[in-house]
């Protein structure tokens, strides 16, 4: 069994000081089923609400912290490595 490699974007450690810290926790439980399963692992629990990303941000997934905040993330399959983009609150006044 591979063990999944997580890389985090310089950007995304400095605003680590303006996430919520429930946020942060949930984030690091989600670390830890990514590293230990990889995608299959975010696949068994529905509430990550795990989706490929469409358009501007087509290569791209989402998965789902809380109802409103989001990890944004690209994966590389061969190398088993995953690329931490962003986390953010989604925006539903977008829609």
């Amino acid at each position: 069994m591979n063990m999944w490699q997580i890389y985090e974007k310089k950007s995304l450690l400095k605003s680590f000081a303006k996430i919520p810290r429930i946020i942060l926790q949930h984030y690091e439980v989600w670390k830890r089923i990514v590293e230990q399963e990889g995608l299959d692992g975010l696949k068994l629990i529905k509430g990550f609400h795990d989706e490929a990303l469409k358009g501007e941000w087509a290569g791209y997934r989402s998965s789902r912290l809380t109802l409103q905040w989001r990890v944004i993330y690209k994966v590389e399959k061969d190398s088993f490595e995953v690329y931490v983009i962003d986390i953010n609150p989604h925006d539903y006044k977008r829609r």
